[in-house]
């Protein structure tokens, strides 16, 4: 892994074990499989953290160099990712539209189950925090296509890069969800990353044969 100090990847990680999003120890996973480790970017709670993180997605967006001009927070974790992503951009000299949607259409004012920015005609990067089961992405992609709008990739802050069903496939979800829609999923770090990051400090050194461990039961092909 390359200088922290520039490295979105590394950056991201360190900033993600400062706030606590990323924690090592035994977590039962919605799927059931018990995990060494567990992130949940809910903990990216105060404007300096979400900054810090939006720097560390911008970063990664403009390395794949995707083509896009409206950002789309899925609910509910996408909507402050996308919006602190927008004001970074925003920092950065570029000014791009918003939009999220409810989980529940409103039947009252203006209605619907989408706020912000139009979608119509506008090339859309969806912002999430992670990929799993990849509902919540399908539900965005049927969304952002009724509104008119033309889905350009999704970048998402961790794939876990687990394999759906092992049994069957070493496809991870976000895989399954790039090759069924033919879309780049972008992760501003991966699995991977974390392994090499967790070999380059010492205090996380007796982490890594338990995460290479879960690896080997549940890595998808890219690990």
């Amino acid at each position: 892994m390359n200088d922290p100090r520039t490295d979105h990847r590394a950056r991201f990680l360190d900033l993600a074990l400062r706030a606590d999003a990323l924690r090592f120890g035994e977590f039962t996973l919605k799927s059931g499989r018990q995990s060494p480790y567990f992130f949940n970017a809910g903990r990216f709670d105060s404007g300096a953290a979400l900054a810090g993180l939006a720097a560390c997605y911008a970063d990664a967006v403009d390395a794949h160099g995707v083509a896009f001009d409206l950002l789309f927070g899925p609910a509910y974790k996408g909507i402050p990712l996308a919006t602190a992503l927008a004001c970074e951009y925003a920092n950065r000299g570029r000014d791009l539209p918003v939009a999220f949607n409810r989980k529940e259409a409103k039947t009252h004012g203006e209605g619907g189950n989408l706020i912000g920015a139009p979608l119509q005609g506008r090339r859309v990067l969806i912002v999430d925090d992670v990929i799993t089961a990849g509902t919540a992405i399908r539900e965005a992609l049927g969304l952002i296509a009724d509104a008119g709008g033309e889905v350009a990739g999704i970048v998402i802050a961790l794939d876990r890069q687990e394999a759906v069903d092992p049994a069957k496939t070493r496809r991870s979800a976000a895989q399954t969800v790039a090759a069924d829609h033919g879309l780049p999923v972008i992760a501003v770090a991966t699995l991977t990353d974390l392994l090499a990051f967790a070999s380059d400090h010492a205090e996380l050194a007796a982490q890594r044969a338990r995460l290479l461990a879960y690896c080997d039961a549940y890595g998808s092909e890219e690990v």
